[in-house]
């Protein structure tokens, strides 16, 4: 335990290259991090700062939160949770999300985290797969879960169900928990092929996620605000671990529909001091008059997808703020970012974070080099921010390298630009074509909200760049303004670059939110065009 706060502290004082230098991951034989941190100092040294503030519904401070966690492990283990029990965890934003989450660390049970916008079908395959024997719901779900033998703790009444409730106040665990032992087991968002399970232990995620507060510059009794729907490891990165390994606050913004206006009004009110949105967020943002908003922002962030130059540039202007991207997946904590007091290179995602070592390998040769696929060597130099395997899966990682399946190159200072998926790059006329350079060069256009690139078969060229464009308000889908964009697409790119077929409408995304190019990929194929043409 004192490693963790050692290592935690040095992240807290220390600039990037220092970060870089010094930085060791915690050496922690046994670790319970709800227990350890969370109670243990948190709660025991900040007993009144506020944990948790969902905004227009409830506020907890550490203390409160702490009892709160231990009464709800105490009534799980009275419906009978016991360690290494794998629990489907499948509530909104919601207070008892976090009181469960607390409460099956501190009891060393397994949680699946779960969007409530699963179907019963979606649900089936979890329950399989992730060999669930309990689950938590709200009792508006309830009609979802069919059969099945486990253990169903609903919040609110449901016919059948076990209700959520709250035993005594005091907790002791049946035992210690190792560092090692699985916590979390997640389902990937299954952009280009089937969710794949990621397991992650006691201290991949919760010790792991140092890297990303680092990423964030959080520090104490920050005012946290990210925007993530639960069931998602994002929710985990910035609603959970990061900031409360800081001693920050998590603010939560629930909301039935996204409002960016709604948003902006959250930020400021609640004088939100650090900031992580996805792209998506950010294109809806920028539509607004920023600059007529006043913030007390000192710090904010993109993840999810890469973002594009566009965005930055906008919100630069408008609130003299950089928003700084950075790169990291469910199966990782954040590996690669742009930090706070560090200049930010245009289009780049920003250098390794402390505690990882990212190799570029090319995908042809396995060698080392300015460009490839990152990849994280598996030897001395493992983060303990890496998952521990996929499960029922090949992890691929024979070679020594864990794959992240991401391209990207590497200029002489050490900044890392994000090319593509290794499933999205593709070839043009013998050119290799990044669809993120095309998008970002689109979104440049006024017309364009969000845009995404994929190849269309061509019977000269093998494949010709074709995007999918979402349009901004007050344009509509004619001709005229699918002419505006080729011609805007001509100046910006090179020839063999530019956009050859456009088609408007909204894009697939997957229930986190992110574009599914795979999706688009197929359509392409399955449609002809000719030259430079729209729909």
């Amino acid at each position: 335990m004192s490693d963790f706060r050692a290592a935690r502290d040095l992240l807290l004082q220390s600039d990037y290259d220092t970060a870089r230098r010094d930085f060791r991951w915690p050496d922690l034989p046994e670790f319970n991090w709800a227990l350890d941190w969370f109670d243990g100092v948190l709660a025991a040294e900040s007993p009144d700062a506020v944990a948790l503030n969902i905004v227009g519904k409830v506020s907890y401070t550490f203390a409160e939160l702490s009892e709160r966690s231990n009464r709800v492990a105490n009534g799980l283990r009275s419906a009978g949770v016991r360690r290494g029990d794998r629990i489907l965890l499948m509530l909104g934003n919601q207070a008892e999300l976090w009181e469960s989450m607390l409460a099956a660390i501190k009891l060393g049970a397994v949680v699946i985290p779960a969007t409530t916008l699963l179907t019963a079908k979606d649900i089936e395959e979890r329950v399989a797969r992730g060999g669930v024997a309990h689950v938590i719901a709200n009792a508006a779900d309830a009609e979802k879960f069919t059969g099945g033998a486990y253990t169903k703790i609903s919040v609110g009444a449901a016919d059948g169900w076990h209700t959520y409730s709250y035993g005594e106040p005091d907790f002791t665990p049946d035992g210690p928990t190792l560092a090692s032992d699985t916590m979390l087991l997640y389902f990937t968002s299954g952009t280009t092929s089937q969710p794949k399970l990621v397991e992650h232990t006691h201290a991949s995620y919760p010790a792991g996620h140092l890297s990303t507060m680092f990423w964030i510059g959080l520090k104490p009794g920050d005012v946290h605000l990210n925007i993530s729907s639960p069931g998602w490891a994002k929710h985990a990165w910035s609603n959970v671990f990061a900031p409360w390994n800081a001693g920050a606050t998590v603010l939560v913004h629930d909301y039935q529909r996204f409002s960016a206006q709604a948003l902006l009004e959250v930020l400021r009110d609640e004088r939100v001091t650090t900031f992580c949105a996805p792209p998506t967020v950010w294109r809806m943002l920028i539509q607004e008059d920023l600059a007529a908003w006043q913030l007390s922002l000192r710090t904010a962030v993109a993840a999810g997808e890469p973002l594009n130059p566009e965005i930055i540039d906008q919100v630069a202007k408008a609130w003299g703020l950089t928003i700084r991207d950075g790169y990291g997946q469910t199966e990782t904590t954040a590996q690669i970012g742009n930090v706070p007091g560090v200049p930010v290179k245009p289009g780049s995602m920003g250098r390794p974070l402390p505690g990882y070592d990212v190799v570029l390998l090319d995908p042809v040769t396995g060698e080392p080099g300015p460009d490839g696929e990152i990849c994280l060597p598996l030897d001395e130099r493992r983060p303990l921010g890496l998952m521990a395997r996929y499960v029922g899966q090949d992890s691929g990682t024979a070679d020594g390298y864990y794959h992240t399946g991401d391209v990207a190159t590497r200029d002489a200072d050490g900044y890392i630009t994000y090319v593509g998926r290794t499933d999205d790059v593709f070839k043009a006329s013998d050119y290799r074509i990044s669809p993120f350079e095309l998008e970002s060069v689109l979104l440049e256009h006024e017309a364009v909200a969000e845009a995404a690139v994929v190849p269309a078969p061509d019977p000269v060229r093998l494949a010709v760049p074709k995007a999918y464009v979402t349009l901004a308000p007050g344009y509509e889908p004619t001709e005229e303004t699918a002419r505006a964009i080729f011609e805007h697409s001509r100046r910006e790119l090179a020839p063999y670059k530019r956009i050859r077929r456009l088609e408007f409408g909204e894009l697939p995304k997957t229930i986190s939110g992110k574009i599914r190019r795979v999706e688009l990929r197929e359509q392409a194929a399955d449609r002809e065009f000719t030259e430079e043409s729209f729909r």
